[in-house]
């Protein structure tokens, strides 16, 4: 088994960077939750929030570099019940499981506009489904 930490093999901060990047702009016009989305919560931010948008790049890169075992730490800005603090952070989007697989799948397009290898992939989409039921905690509609 490759001992090589998630970070090195996405290629770093700057690469892991990159990609949020790309990611980040193309969920701002994402039908389902961008600036189209039925979603009242996510259409307001992703329309007139998107002065917070360098914040949330480099919240989102700190994020995956340190998940990925980067030598990088986050820390929330709303502290929460679990060591992320994603519920807090997410709560006022009231996200439901379908926008949450939404955003993972264009997660999934961005990392394949990258062609990251599909270990590595699977393993960012495993982090990002692994933090669901913080993310949604805010929706009437669980799954």
């Amino acid at each position: 088994m490759d001992a090589t930490s998630l970070y090195d093999r996405l290629g770093g901060v700057f690469a892991i960077a990159a990609v949020i990047e790309r990611f980040s702009d193309a969920l701002i016009e994402n039908p389902i939750v961008g600036q189209g989305s039925d979603n009242p919560e996510l259409r307001e931010w992703h329309t007139n929030n998107l002065e917070r948008l360098p914040g949330l790049k480099f919240m989102r890169t700190l994020w995956v570099c340190n998940v990925s075992g980067g030598p990088f730490e986050y820390s929330p800005t709303k502290a929460g019940t679990t060591t992320l603090g994603l519920e807090e952070a997410h709560r006022q989007f009231k996200i439901t499981p379908t926008e949450f697989d939404e955003v993972a799948a264009e997660l999934a397009r961005t990392l394949d506009a990258f062609d990251i290898p599909s270990q590595e992939k699977e393993e960012v989409l495993a982090a990002f489904a692994a933090h669901k039921p913080e993310v949604t905690e805010g929706s009437m509609t669980q799954a």
